[in-house]
């Protein structure tokens, strides 16, 4: 009998040809279909991470059950036992920990009128100071103690100038983290902002509203106030200006978590960015990791400017210039709208930085921006403030001109809350509220949202 008719041989020979046969069968179906060998990868991937919670899950359960069902545990397995269960349950250290990570929401009736998917990152959800402003003021002061300017627990005063938000994240950080806060704010901003920070524990001045290159300007009060403290000779402590419009620790906060997050919940699929600037560190940020580190060219981005502020022009056409800026008609010293937040006529460092990734810009009215609020109330059961009502009356006009279908992302800041004295006082005195019998008779809600913004008759 020859070696070809063995069994043996006949059926190793038989495994060696299957199992050639098979790598370039696997190698044609990958060199064929990428996108399956992808697919593939990913699902091994989600496996992966599920066996991993999996197994974190078990370590926890049994260790918190020999922790909670053992007789006395030393501090040192103590600490040990709880770092894992921290970790396993989503247990933060400290508010800061409450930072970041927020929803992107899907809301509901602007995306039906609009014929596109319209998401809006809850920023508001951020556990600080409770707006977008919490990164900021926390890249900001944990860059300041890399260099030095701030050290916990010396006394060290943290200064800023501000209409509110980015103030009251850094009065609740500062008091967790060892320091004092003392805010410069304009005298018509809502009252309860300062009343907020009062209660937080910061030194707050309210000042004259004056143009930035006044000396009085709140922005330029704060950074002289952080100079008077660290001259001073009868304390070791340093005032520290933490500049919030210059420091370039604005923007990558955003670019660092906001953005990272957007395109980790929308999977990449963003047909547009849209966000209105005040600094700028928002807008910048997240543009900035979309475009530049995720390579994605066809987003688009685009600017919600409030009336008054002349980025609406920088952007479209080079020039910063606001019609209010004509003499005698002029209601504010500043940006001429009763939007707080976004909104100026000057190019800051952190708006500067993506200025040329920003595609278009839109402006909107305060008429439109209360219309839009008490929409989302109506429909949405979404309570929000000034600039993030600017925000999405920009995100439907920006949708209007999109493909239908296309996925739209914009921020929305901060809680109606801090807006009751000024912003939604103005939505009641223009009769946009509706009540339970006003709802009955069919109140200002009723209609399309495009319809009531006077945006024309929507996606035909």
């Amino acid at each position: 009998m020859s070696l070809s008719d063995h069994p043996k041989a006949y059926g190793t020979a038989a495994l060696t040809v299957a199992f050639i046969t098979g790598i370039f069968v696997t190698l044609g179906f990958k060199d064929l279909y990428p996108e399956l060998e992808n697919r593939y990868q990913q699902r091994l991937k989600r496996n992966r991470h599920a066996r991993n919670s999996l197994a974190r899950s078990s370590t926890v359960s049994s260790r918190r059950d020999s922790f909670l069902f053992s007789g006395p545990v030393s501090l040192e397995d103590r600490e040990s036992t709880f770092t894992t269960i921290d970790r396993g349950l989503g247990i933060v250290d400290g508010i800061a920990g409450t930072i970041g990570n927020t929803p992107l929401v899907k809301i509901r009736s602007l995306s039906e009128a609009t014929g596109c998917v319209i998401l809006a990152k809850a920023e508001f959800l951020n556990g600080a100071g409770n707006s977008p402003k919490d990164r900021v003021a926390l890249n900001m002061i944990e860059v300041a103690e890399q260099q030095g300017l701030l050290v916990p627990n010396r006394g060290d005063t943290i200064y800023e100038g501000t209409v509110g938000s980015t103030g009251i994240s850094l009065a609740v950080l500062a008091r967790a983290k060892g320091y004092k806060c003392h805010i410069c704010m304009p005298s018509d901003v809502a009252i309860e902002k300062s009343e907020l920070l009062h209660h937080l524990g910061a030194t707050v001045e309210r000042v004259t509203p004056a143009p930035i290159t006044d000396p009085k300007h709140f922005v330029n009060l704060a950074r002289q106030r952080a100079k008077e403290h660290t001259l001073r000779t009868d304390t070791e402590s340093r005032g520290f200006f933490a500049d919030q419009f210059e420091s370039l620790a604005n923007y990558t906060a955003h670019m660092k978590t906001t953005g990272p997050e957007i395109y980790e919940q929308t999977g990449g699929l963003i047909d547009a960015f849209v966000a209105g600037a005040g600094t700028g560190g928002t807008i910048s940020g997240v543009t900035k990791y979309l475009k530049e580190e995720k390579k994605l060219t066809n987003l688009k981005v685009v600017l919600a400017d409030p009336q008054g502020s002349g980025l609406y022009n920088k952007i479209r056409h080079g020039v910063m210039y606001s019609p209010t800026e004509k003499e005698g008609t002029r209601r504010r010293q500043q940006v001429d709208t009763m939007v707080e937040g976004i909104g100026i006529n000057r190019i800051t460092e952190n708006f500067e930085s993506a200025r040329s990734l920003i595609d278009d810009a839109v402006r909107v009215t305060d008429i439109q921006a209360l219309k839009m609020a008490r929409w989302l109330v109506e429909h949405d059961g979404i309570f929000v403030g000034s600039s993030s009502a600017i925000n999405c009356v920009a995100a439907v006009m920006t949708a209007l001109k999109m493909p239908k279908g296309s996925q739209v992302v914009t921020i929305l800041c901060d809680s109606g809350s801090r807006h009751l004295s000024k912003f939604w006082k103005s939505v009641g005195e223009l009769g946009l509220e509706v009540n339970g019998e006003d709802e009955e008779r069919g109140g200002e809600g009723e209609g399309d949202i495009v319809e009531v913004l006077g945006l024309g008759k929507g996606r035909q």
